[in-house]
């Protein structure tokens, strides 16, 4: 039986876990945490997402995310894929790492938010390894309570969820974790953050897509759209002959234009390689890599980014529009 294709929303906030195969403690082993958590850091920065929360336990994950413009599959096939081939490869190890494809779970309401950010910080202690999230590295609580170098989490971005300003979000969310416990906690743990109580700045969360509060979506629409229709479209959208874009031709502006007709389909709206290799006459593999090229280029250059936004808004509009 086919699998029901996974309902992702541009904007939405999702509670995302997997768990290895049989078990296995694969996260009790530091170097193979910081391969994953670098993984995590590279596809968040490529693809636009918002950590609010995350946590590595021995033989499973959780992470709690808004999307961008990037579907939550590409990003996490990313992040899980390279993950396991890294990991077989270093390991010598053979079949595969993870149960299965990754979970997710829509985050429909500012009360679940609430929740999930303090269910995941939470777990280290509900398991019993330790008796407060600040005793346990691999979770993002640390980067919440303090200041971090390099932080996973979106610092503001979360904290607003508990208050506006980073004293009272703080104080807020820490008293979250208090009653999550079933640990007494101490008076000590806000004496060790002097500085926690002075900051009343305001928080700055990123303006990002949302959802509703019914979960629909308020970013584009992205209709179904068979290969050569969205590759004319987009060829359209920008002026060039799709003839010559499926030739044989290797100037500039024919290159430029198939990784962007590889990067906008692939990335958001849900073509497959094979399928744009097909109606652009090259192998899956040459447009997975103008795909992959296209997506790290977007990141570093506003240009470029700014015309994927461009064209990705106007074919959202024609198709939905008329």
């Amino acid at each position: 039986m086919p699998r029901r294709p996974r309902v992702l929303i541009e904007g939405g906030i999702y509670h995302v876990y997997n768990r290895f195969t049989n078990g296995e403690p694969v996260f009790s082993d530091v170097d193979a945490c910081e391969r994953f958590l670098d993984l995590v850091r590279e596809v968040k920065a490529r693809d636009g997402l918002t950590v609010f929360a995350w946590c590595l336990m021995t033989n499973h994950f959780h992470l709690a995310v808004r999307t961008g413009a990037v579907p939550l599959s590409r990003s996490m096939r990313q992040i899980g894929g390279r993950f396991s081939q890294q990991h077989n490869l270093i390991n010598r190890r053979f079949g595969p790492l993870w149960q299965g494809r990754y979970k997710s779970r829509i985050v429909d309401s500012p009360e679940y938010l609430h929740q999930l950010i303090v269910y995941v910080h939470m777990n280290p202690v509900r398991a019993g390894i330790v008796p407060k999230p600040g005793a346990y590295g691999l979770s993002g609580h640390r980067e919440l309570i303090k200041k971090t170098a390099n932080p996973i989490v979106d610092v503001d971005d979360t904290l607003v969820v508990f208050g506006e300003t980073l004293r009272k979000a703080r104080g807020a969310y820490l008293s979250a974790l208090k009653a999550a416990s079933e640990t007494t906690w101490s008076d000590d743990l806000y004496k060790e953050l002097p500085w926690w109580r002075r900051s009343d700045r305001k928080l700055e969360p990123k303006d990002v897509e949302y959802v509703d509060v019914l979960g629909r979506s308020t970013g584009l629409e992205r209709p179904d759209i068979e290969a050569e229709d969205f590759a004319r479209r987009v060829c359209f959208l920008m002026g060039v002959n799709m003839e010559t874009v499926a030739g044989r031709g290797r100037n500039s502006v024919t290159a430029a234009s198939r990784r962007t007709i590889a990067t906008l389909g692939i990335e958001r709206w849900g073509q497959r390689a094979k399928e744009l290799a097909r109606v652009l006459n090259k192998h899956p593999d040459v447009v997975s890599n103008w795909a992959s090229k296209g997506g790290a280029l977007r990141q570093a250059d506003s240009s470029f980014r700014g015309v994927i936004d461009d064209l990705d808004r106007r074919l959202s509009i024609i198709l939905t529009e008329g």
